[in-house]
């Protein structure tokens, strides 16, 4: 008994892995996700290795990966040579970005509440968040 490979549509591709046709053209697009072969009508057919690799990217992508990101991790996995180091740096490297974004929106969240807190929702023209908006840092 042959071992046969699944062939999925783009349809099924999209509804098994909860990502957009639209998305999964554009990752094959700009290369990050490989073309599959067609049929004799045209017909793109994926296999389970493309699901697997289209569910690294979306879980990737979930973690707020870059797409530059999750490219130099599919190189390594691609690669065959990749060692948890090589990994773990990309992975800290995006803590870092992590990390630096709640600093900021720490900032304006207290900006935002201070502006806020400033208004006091009446009917008057003049608007104190409008006004803050206007200004220079």
């Amino acid at each position: 008994m042959q071992n046969k490979e699944k062939r999925l549509t783009i349809g099924v591709l999209s509804d098994l892995t909860h990502c957009k046709i639209e998305t999964i053209r554009y990752y094959e697009k700009i290369a990050i996700f490989p073309k599959p072969p067609r049929t004799e009508g045209g017909h793109r057919i994926y296999s389970e290795n493309h699901m697997k690799r289209l569910i690294f990217i979306r879980r990737g992508r979930d973690l707020g990966f870059s797409l530059e990101e999750i490219r130099a991790l599919l190189r390594l996995v691609d690669g065959g040579d990749n060692t948890c180091g090589q990994v773990q740096e990309i992975t800290l490297h995006h803590l870092g970005d992590i990390r630096r974004k709640i600093v900021d929106l720490k900032k304006l969240e207290k900006m935002l509440a201070h502006i806020s807190s400033q208004c006091e929702g009446g009917v008057v023209p003049e608007c104190p968040i409008l006004d803050a908006l206007f200004k220079k840092k």
